[in-house]
């Protein structure tokens, strides 16, 4: 197994309007030490680009392609269509139905092509999905995720404790 290489993700947004949520992934990626290139590209007013993105993502070096979208929410389906690579779609709540259209329309693939789909604006549990089918490859991260998830164990167990000190100073 050739460790030497960085893993790689192409993020793509549907709109400039989605980095207020894709932010989060972005700094968990490069928490984990993963190159990544995000994007702007949409799967209707841009579809050539999008198609021509995806095409050609595995041959730029990139692993996986994270996808956020509301709204109508197709670029996750888009981009998988053109590729191998997988594909985590991120739903984008928008001042509409909360989000639930871009969740139904990204969960919703027809057989042949699947995108794996985290919850509305959940930006965190897509960097952290990717990470997990990445360390298939590198198992770097494989150890990184370990440690991530011995973290929050700790953090429930302190706040558990807090917990029971307000407990017993307040009742």
């Amino acid at each position: 197994m050739i460790e030497n290489v960085k893993p790689k993700v192409l993020v793509v947004m549907g709109s400039d309007s989605d980095f207020t949520v894709v932010k989060e992934c972005l700094k968990t990626l490069k928490q984990f030490d993963i190159e990544f290139t995000a994007e702007v590209c949409s799967a209707h007013r841009t579809p050539e680009e999008a198609s021509a993105l995806s095409r050609n993502a595995e041959s730029n070096g990139y692993e996986l392609i994270i996808a956020a979208a509301g709204k109508a929410a197709h670029l996750p389906g888009v981009l998988a269509a053109f590729t191998a690579l997988p594909v985590i779609g991120l739903p984008i709540k928008s001042s509409t139905l909360d989000g639930m259209d871009s969740l139904l329309s990204i969960v919703q693939m027809p057989p042949g092509i699947p995108v794996a789909t985290v919850a509305i604006d959940g930006a965190l549990n897509a960097a952290l999905l990717a990470i997990q089918i990445l360390s298939v490859k590198h198992e770097f991260l494989r150890a990184g995720m370990k440690q991530y998830k011995e973290n929050m164990k700790k953090k429930v167990n302190q706040k558990n404790e807090n917990l029971k000190d307000l407990i017993e100073k307040e009742i």
